[in-house]
């Protein structure tokens, strides 16, 4: 077969019946062209699921490794928090009633002490003598008053006979009336004179801590001094007076009117320890109309004195507890435009998106009032890669992927091993040596 050639000489003609041949086999290249072209994008469209309905791109990419966690039925706490400072049921500032020298101290700094503790003395001499000079006093006078009854008796006596004049019959009625109040008067300064003698030995008016000393030895202490003694502060039982807004007075005001017992826990400030567990007693008349709270008091036994005075503290009040409730993990919500949302995942192992309504959180569960039921698995972790319609499998948590996964590095498994150079999804397969898969079982 002879070729014509392609740019003909001047004066060279090509025969129509070459140009028909030609032109058949052009029209045949375009067309076998046009037809890889449209073969190509189909397959590259196909890949990466341009124009396909919304799911079906993802459905045909690699499944995307996530955790999922089952919704489970339980019981979830309804919590009130708020600020609060330890507060002692009562604080003691120890002052002197007597004046004098103080003597003695009988307390260390810092001691607990129970209430009638020995604290101080003051120099108790003045008052003992005091003392005995009022009960000297007494004594004189309940004699006086003894001799001028028996005088009164005779007189009357004398008087029934006529022997005497009435009226000095009632003269002696009248001086032993006079005497008795002498000796009520000396009773009472001999009264008086015991309870100096008293107050000369400081005793603890509660049980509690003692605080620093603020009075040294051989000092002179006044009834009127104002600094005290020392302080003594109650730690058994305490208090913590902590507020809650306004907002949430109603539900409490409920309770109490019920007299239901309410429990609260208290935690240290960084809320990483619980303190203690106590009562709820009371809450304060009026709402703080600048913070827009209401404080209220908790009672707690504080046996292990593990609540400081003034101690800064976090409050937690349970107000109710849900029963049965629709709980899930706090990792697994996710917030959009709409809400709250979840991605659930189907029987078909693709994800969907689930909008939920929320409810009361505790620790890490949140209740779910609507849109899941028990038993719907969500994902709560590797959701930041997914979308409507993506394919999903699980895989283990970090913390247990040694345990269900030993083909990613358990090197006395050689066929596990095998398997994992296969399948380059697992992400460990690519370490060769550094994960154990030269080793050929």
């Amino acid at each position: 077969m002879k070729f014509l050639p392609l740019n003909p000489g001047p004066g060279e003609r090509i025969p129509a019946a070459a140009w028909v041949r030609h032109r058949w086999l052009w029209l045949l290249a375009a067309a076998l062209l046009v037809i890889l072209i449209y073969a190509y994008f189909s397959r590259s469209g196909k890949s990466t699921g341009a124009g396909a309905p919304a799911g079906q791109g993802a459905a045909t990419s690699p499944p995307v490794a996530v955790t999922e966690v089952a919704a489970k039925k339980g019981d979830i706490s309804i919590y009130l928090t708020g600020l609060g400072t330890v507060t002692p049921l009562r604080t003691v500032t120890i002052k002197s009633r007597v004046d004098g020298e103080l003597m003695q101290v009988g307390y260390k700094e810092g001691q607990i002490v129970p209430k009638g503790y020995l604290l101080a003395v003051i120099d108790p001499r003045p008052y003992e003598a005091a003392l005995l000079q009022a009960q000297g006093q007494l004594a004189r006078d309940q004699a006086l008053l003894q001799n001028a009854k028996l005088d009164l008796a005779r007189y009357r006596t004398l008087a029934e006979q006529d022997s005497i004049a009435k009226q000095q019959y009632d003269t002696q009625k009248s001086l032993v009336h006079q005497y008795e109040g002498t000796v009520k008067l000396d009773q009472g300064n001999l009264d008086n004179a015991k309870v100096q003698v008293i107050y000369s030995h400081i005793t603890a008016p509660v049980s509690g801590r003692i605080g620093l000393r603020l009075v040294d030895p051989g000092n002179i202490v006044h009834a009127t001094d104002t600094t005290g003694i020392a302080v003594i502060t109650q730690l058994e039982p305490i208090t913590v007076i902590f507020t809650i807004p306004e907002d949430s007075l109603p539900p409490v005001l409920d309770k109490l009117q019920a007299g239901a017992r309410l429990p609260v826990d208290v935690f240290n400030r960084e809320q990483s320890k619980k303190l203690a567990t106590g009562v709820l007693l009371t809450m304060d008349n009026q709402v703080n109309v600048t913070s827009g709270t209401v404080q209220l008091k908790a009672e707690f036994p504080n046996k292990d004195h593990g609540l400081f005075p003034n101690q800064f503290v976090n409050a937690r009040l349970l107000l109710n507890t849900l029963q049965g409730a629709t709980l899930v993990p706090t990792a697994a919500i996710q917030t959009g435009p709409t809400g709250a949302f979840v991605y659930l995942v189907n029987a078909n192992q693709t994800v969907t998106v689930r909008q939920v309504s929320l409810g009361p959180s505790e620790a890490d569960n949140t209740a779910i009032d609507k849109g899941l039921s028990p038993g719907d698995r969500v994902v709560v972790e590797g959701m930041e890669r997914l979308r409507e319609g993506s394919r999903v499998e699980e895989t283990a948590p970090a913390s247990d992927n040694s345990q269900k996964a030993p083909a990613t590095g358990n090197s006395q498994k050689g066929p596990a091993n095998d398997k994992s150079q296969k399948a380059p999804a697992n992400g460990k397969s690519q370490k060769g040596p550094a994960t154990g898969t030269s080793q050929k079982g």
